[in-house]
């Protein structure tokens, strides 16, 4: 699904870079979730100015009878190491275990990967994977490519276990490709949220790190609601942008849900004057995905399905008044939504900002509250 941009800017893709010293890109996370600072950016809607804040501030920040959506996906350990029959080492990304059959109850035995090797394996050859000791743990069938461009890889995992139960016993935690450090425990403790509960992201949805459970506690005091939905982050999320015209770009489709109860929830809160905060980039891209399906104003409609939006400046926000979102990479569809969404100028500017002020950028970095530009 793609976005209306009519009313866009002439911005390429040049527009959306910016200087970061390598330092400030954060390889750990802080030692308490909430610990992290925050940019309050929601006066820069009015021609205010940022304050900084730090993340347990967050309650303060919303009034009572807000709406926060978290998206509640679960990182599964998605990287994967192994070699071919022919003995050629080879890493593998699982972007998406498939559904089982229709009709049929929990996940098939095939998954779609993003495959690193030298020589591309054949369809029927296989694969063998290895533990985090180096020993052999199973074996995968290739079934054939795959997605746009043939860019994937499906295979089928061993009938004996699901997908996810080997990834559980021998992947690897996902991390970024900007995380220099090898995966250990404490990644796997801190590369998932407190909410995280259905599995099938290979990213997190960064936003929702910060929460723990003193800050839910206070937001609840203060008269905040919560709700969730699920979107399964895919490998897309760090899929560059190479042309210049950003209008060429597309995303990779992810798979998300929105439960009725959110959709209800949403509702109450218009009705009651609430603001629609959405926890990350990912729950507003599920939101407004979904708005895109109705007539604007109308109820959302509550159900799975997968979405490619592109969120870019010019676009069009029906649902999310504010977001709680991370710091993003230069030239990225990311940067180009939270442009979008609280304006150009105004996140260029705070992203400057948030450099001489020395904000930990990226996944286990700080976080920014935004409000929506007006008109």
């Amino acid at each position: 699904m793609s976005s209306p941009t009519d009313s866009a800017p002439a911005l390429s893709l040049s527009d959306f870079d910016f200087e970061l010293p390598p330092e400030l890109i954060a390889q750990h996370p802080a030692a308490e979730r909430s610990a992290s600072r925050l940019l309050d950016a929601r006066a820069m809607a009015t021609g205010g100015a940022a304050v900084d804040r730090v993340f347990r501030d967050l309650p303060g920040c919303l009034s009572s009878g807000d709406l926060l959506v978290f998206n509640d996906t679960r990182v599964i350990k998605a990287r994967l190491f192994g070699r071919k029959a022919s003995g050629g080492a080879l890493e593998a990304l699982v972007e998406r275990v498939l559904p089982a059959a229709d009709g049929q109850p929990g996940a098939s035995h095939r998954v779609q990967v993003h495959l690193r090797v030298s020589k591309k394996p054949p369809a029927g050859s296989r694969i063998v994977f290895v533990d985090r000791e180096g020993r052999d743990a199973f074996e995968a069938q290739v079934v054939g490519r795959t997605g746009a461009d043939d860019a994937l890889f499906e295979l089928a995992f061993p009938a004996d276990a699901s997908p996810f139960d080997w990834l559980e016993r021998v992947g690897h935690v996902p991390l970024p490709p900007y995380i220099e450090h090898a995966d250990g425990a404490d990644d796997e403790r801190r590369y998932q949220t407190i909410f995280a509960r259905a599995p099938g992201a290979v990213a997190a949805p960064t936003a929702a790190l910060h929460f723990d459970e003193a800050v839910m506690a206070a937001l609840a005091e203060r008269g905040v609601h919560t709700a969730s939905l699920t979107l399964h982050v895919g490998a897309g999320t760090f899929q560059p942008v190479r042309q210049e015209n950003i209008a060429s770009h597309t995303l990779h489709s992810e798979w998300f849900e929105l439960p009725a109860a959110t959709v209800q929830a949403v509702q109450a809160c218009r009705e009651r004057g609430g603001q629609v905060v959405a926890v990350g980039t990912t729950t507003l891209r599920a939101l407004e995905s979904a708005a895109r399906e109705v007539p604007p104003g109308a109820p959302l409609v509550a159900g799975a399905r997968d979405t490619a939006i592109f969120i870019r400046p010019g676009f069009d926000f029906r649902v999310v008044d504010r977001l709680v979102t991370n710091f993003h990479l230069p030239k990225s569809t990311l940067m180009m939504l939270v442009s979008a969404f609280a304006g150009h100028e105004q996140v260029m500017s705070l992203y400057r900002q948030a450099v001489q002020a020395r904000y930990r950028f990226f996944s286990y970095g700080d976080s920014m509250l935004l409000a929506r530009r007006p008109g």
